[in-house]
């Protein structure tokens, strides 16, 4: 799925209305786990978004930690629609509703009920980062050709890239920086290059007009030749550790240097009475880009 790839309807109906299982009170104290290089998953106490902090154990307290919107919507298309439709969207600032988080070894875990599609969101914390699972059932009579959750991982810190100067993705003949076909960000100011989506095509057509102005303010750079691998890595400060996200497919591949997030959100069909599930996985790792490339490799078939 590319940035901008559908038109979505505005939501209908609020969050309180569809999401049944969720509490309102505040759940105290810190839900966390820990894998053996120190790298910490806990949920975001502060925000009543479903969202988790991702902490590495090097560098300053302050620029350790990073946020992940889990998700940052929820979305689906019915058969027959041009139109998508939010099901979810996050919105910052207090909301009036948490979700019931589970823990469970090193997976946190909640469930939704958006009317009578189920949702249930998991990730999983591995020795070298998180598996992130989306699981959909449709209770009801409508077909839908797309469902998606998409994960929003806001890096900040030792991983924030606003020019997109330490992040890669792969090509048949190596690593290239995904803006490296805009030299003139470098330069800019920053409130002329934001806001921006740089994308790279995996399975996606490469548009004809590949730097679009749109609508929305926001500028849509296209790479001119497509990724042999669904992954998006970005580099630490140090160049120590690598932040990459993968999955088993995707349409495009990018981010939102603001934000520095990293995107390669699949779709799935969800038809009326059926099932569906994907995984994304997010490296994070002390290594380079090599050691990210081939733990890609061997792991994407090992994702649903």
């Amino acid at each position: 799925m590319g940035a901008g790839a559908y038109r979505v309807k505005p939501l209908r109906v609020s969050l309180l209305a569809v999401c049944v299982a969720v509490v309102v009170s505040a759940q105290p104290g810190m839900i966390e786990v820990r894998n053996s290089s120190g790298l910490r998953l806990s949920v975001d106490m502060e925000d009543r978004n479903p969202a988790l902090m991702i902490l590495v154990p090097d560098g300053r307290e302050s620029e350790r930690g990073s946020k992940i919107l889990f998700p940052e919507h929820v979305t689906v298309r019915a058969h027959g629609r041009s139109e998508a439709e939010h099901l979810y969207i996050f919105r910052p600032g207090p909301q009036e509703y948490r979700p019931d988080w589970r823990k469970a070894d090193r997976t946190l875990e909640y469930a939704y009920d958006f009317g009578q599609i189920h949702f249930a969101a998991r990730a999983t914390l591995a020795e070298d980062g998180v598996v992130f699972r989306y699981e959909f059932a449709n209770y009801s009579a409508v077909d839908y050709d797309m469902a998606t959750a998409i994960t929003d991982p806001r890096f900040h810190g030792v991983f924030y890239d606003p020019r997109l100067e330490r992040t890669y993705v792969h090509h048949k003949d190596g690593f290239e920086l995904l803006a490296s076909e805009t030299p003139g960000r470098l330069t800019m100011a920053l409130n002329d290059w934001f806001p921006a989506r740089y994308l790279a095509s995996y399975s996606a057509p490469v548009p004809a007009e590949r730097v679009q102005h749109r609508g929305d303010g926001i500028t849509y750079y296209y790479n001119s030749r497509p990724v042999d691998v669904p992954m998006v890595a970005t580099l630490s400060e140090d160049r120590k550790w690598v932040a990459a996200s993968f999955t088993r497919e995707a349409g495009n591949v990018w981010s939102n240097p603001e934000l520095t997030c990293q995107h390669v959100d699949p779709e799935v069909r969800l038809p009326h009475g059926g099932r569906a599930a994907y995984e994304v996985k997010i490296l994070i790792f002390k290594g380079g880009l090599e050691e990210a490339l081939r733990k890609v490799r061997a792991g994407r078939g090992n994702l649903e």
